[in-house]
């Protein structure tokens, strides 16, 4: 009998210290929250960079190891993926751990309450505060924590310009024009401008010193501004100088973003009207070229209000609708630590929104020093409404193709006039 009783004892004993041991091991695996959902099983993580996915497969598998969680990436196209997204996030099912683009997407995803609220999360304390702002409402919730940092202003090739006899970008309008009439004396294109791609990029810097105020599209699309009044008119009448002087490259609206990459890398070109992202592409293609950033400074320098553009997207979101939150966030403490933050920027050529990343890239060492420059955030991302964003860009197109400006933009105000009533 004394016997039964010391080895029901210890069993008992067995057992407990087997608990002690696994709740130990489930707070350290869980880092913020804990074990929770995060003791196994999978959760599945959708974005549309597809040229990631091999530096996210070898963060996931560290992530695994630590906490047993595994991560099933989904990668949808990059132009197709506001609209192939939105079905699978709000099913709750498919997209544990999502990104977002910032304006449009992010305030209708907003609006059907998918985000979880990662306010008060621990890891959101690692961010530059001014860069995550486009993840953030109107009331102050931080929904989503934007990971990429990026300037939407034009790449230079830094020998090229110095061979036009500019040591520095230009700081003014007349500048910049004598700098595209230098590069094409040269025998180079002055902008290499892609038809489906630089549309969207290239308007904003041009409008950013020259709209009245930072809150113009609110107001336009309010109906209480618009397009057709001074600030517009004159931003498509300066595209349309640079169209007139040949500053662009034959048949812009033809080209691609691929090819007038591959027009830059083989130094034809001496600027490329897209943004920091494709730096690392032209690297790629060209090692020995020096690329750096500008943005065309449409005012007389005094005037100037803003230096460039940037935007902060890829935009980290927890699925507030899915089964494996917890699991989720801490997939997004993981991509936040400083050390796996740096093997992803390093590895992608991308700048990030974080505090504490250590840049070995060369790239990103140039881009490093825009952050503490006069930054307007992207003009188009201010935009809720998407026929209201693809009519900016189609006047800029129409510019390109021969239009005048007055008639670009009464096209574009139409737009905005049918898109207000609906």
């Amino acid at each position: 009998m004394a016997r039964a009783i010391r080895a029901w004892l210890a069993s008992i004993f067995c057992v407990a210290t087997t608990l002690t041991l696994l709740s130990g091991c489930a707070l350290y695996a869980g880092g913020e929250g804990g074990g929770g959902e995060g003791g196994g099983g999978a959760i599945t993580f959708l974005h549309w960079r597809g040229e990631d996915q091999q530096v996210f497969g070898e963060l996931a598998e560290g992530f695994e190891e630590e906490t047993g969680i595994r991560v099933e990436q989904s990668v949808l196209p990059s132009d197709a993926y506001t609209a192939q997204s939105q079905q699978t996030i709000l099913s709750g099912r498919g997209a544990d751990v999502f990104a977002t683009q910032p304006g449009s997407q992010f305030r209708q995803l907003t609006d059907a309450g998918v985000y979880a609220d990662l306010t008060d999360a621990e890891f959101t304390g690692r961010f530059d505060e001014q860069f995550i702002e486009a993840g953030r409402t109107e009331g102050g919730e931080q929904l989503t924590l934007p990971y990429q940092l990026v300037f939407n202003i034009p790449v230079y090739n830094v020998r090229l310009l110095e061979e036009a006899g500019f040591d520095e970008p230009p700081q003014d309008w007349e500048g910049f024009l004598s700098l595209c009439d230098a590069l094409k004396e040269q025998g180079a294109a002055p902008i290499a401008f892609a038809g489906n791609t630089s549309a969207s990029q290239f308007i904003n810097p041009m409008l950013m010193n020259n709209q009245p105020s930072d809150d113009i599209w609110q107001r336009v699309e309010a109906g209480e501004a618009r397009v057709t009044e001074d600030w517009y008119v004159e931003t498509l009448s300066q595209i349309a100088e640079l169209r007139d002087r040949g500053c662009f490259q034959d048949d812009p609206l033809g080209s691609t973003q691929e090819g007038i990459s591959a027009l830059f890398a083989q130094e034809e070109a001496g600027m490329m009207a897209l943004g920091s992202y494709q730096m690392a592409t032209v690297a790629e293609q060209n090692p020995d070229i020096e690329q750096d950033l500008l943005a065309p400074i449409t005012v007389p320098a005094e005037e100037a209000r803003y230096d460039g553009i940037y935007t902060s997207t890829f935009m980290l979101g927890v699925n507030a609708k899915g089964e494996n939150q917890e699991a989720a966030r801490q997939w997004v403490e993981y991509l936040t630590r400083p050390e796996n933050a740096a093997t992803y920027a390093n590895d992608t050529g991308q700048l990030l929104t974080l505090s504490e990343v250590d840049y070995t890239s060369e790239i990103l060492r140039t881009q490093q020093p825009w952050r503490e420059k006069r930054l307007l955030f992207q003009p188009r991302f201010e935009l809720t409404v998407e026929e209201i964003d693809q009519g900016m860009r189609t006047s800029v197109e129409d510019i390109l193709s021969g239009s005048a400006p007055e008639e670009a933009a009464q096209s574009f105000q139409s737009t905005i006039d049918r898109a207000i009533q609906e």
